[in-house]
C-alpha cells in the first residue's frame, strides 16, 4: 500500500507563498528568452533555471544558513518543494551542483533582473512597506564554532586596521566556514557572519 500526497493539497489556500509563487511565475514567464542562452545544447542535464532562482528566493525568506541546510529543507519541507516545483518523489539536487548552477545565473545577471521584477510586482500590488528597523548585526550568529578558528598559514604582511595593524580576521579564520568572522563585545570573541565581522 502507498498513499502519493500532492504538494498543492497541502499548502493553505492563504498561505502567503501562494501569492508570492504567483508573483515568481509572472517574473519568470517574461524572462524564459534569456534562460536559453545560458544553458548549452549538449552535456549533462543541469538544474532548470526556474527552479534555482525560486529555491534562492526561499533561503531569502526563511533566512536560511547555506546552501547545504537548504538542500536538507528540500529533501523533507513539502512547502519548498511546492514552491519550487519538486514532485514528493524526485530527488534533490548535489549542493555542489545547486552552487555552480547558482553562480552561472549570477554571472548572468539573471537573479538581479529576476528579483528586481518581483518586487516590482509586490510593489505594485501594495505589499511593500516603509518601515524600516536596525539590527545590530553583531548579535546575528555564524555557523561556525568558535573553537573552528585557527590561525593562518599565510597571514597578511599588513594587517586590515589602522596603519595596517593585524586583526583577528587578519591572522585567524574558521576551518568550518572560511568566510565567519570574530567580533568582541564583552570578555569572549564570537562568530559572525563575514557581512558583519568586527574585529
Amino acid at each position: 500500500m502507498f498513499s502519493y500526497i500532492s504538494p498543492e493539497k497541502r499548502v493553505p489556500v492563504e498561505h502567503p507563498l501562494r501569492r508570492t509563487r504567483a508573483m515568481v511565475d509572472a517574473a519568470l514567464k517574461e524572462m524564459s528568452p534569456r534562460f536559453a542562452a545560458l544553458y548549452p545544447e549538449y552535456g549533462r542535464p543541469s538544474i532548470a533555471p526556474e527552479k534555482l532562482l525560486r529555491a534562492l528566493l526561499l533561503q531569502m525568506l526563511y533566512s536560511v544558513r547555506s546552501e547545504r541546510l537548504l538542500m536538507e529543507q528540500m529533501g523533507y519541507n513539502l512547502l519548498f518543494r511546492w514552491f519550487v516545483g519538486l514532485n514528493v518523489d524526485e530527488e534533490v539536487w548535489d549542493v555542489t551542483v545547486f552552487t555552480k548552477n547558482r553562480e552561472r545565473l549570477l554571472e548572468g545577471e539573471i537573479s538581479e533582473i529576476f528579483f528586481e521584477q518581483v518586487v516590482k510586482q509586490a510593489r505594485g500590488q501594495g505589499l511593500l512597506s516603509d518601515e524600516h528597523f536596525t539590527v545590530d548585526g553583531t548579535l546575528i550568529e555564524a555557523w561556525a564554532n568558535r573553537r573552528s578558528f585557527r590561525e593562518k598559514n599565510e597571514p597578511p604582511a599588513k594587517g586590515s586596521g589602522a596603519r595596517g595593524r593585524k586583526l583577528l580576521r587578519d591572522t585567524h579564520e574558521s576551518g568550518t566556514d572560511p568566510e565567519a568572522r570574530l567580533f568582541k563585545k564583552s570578555a569572549a570573541a564570537k562568530p559572525s557572519p563575514a557581512t558583519w565581522g568586527m574585529c
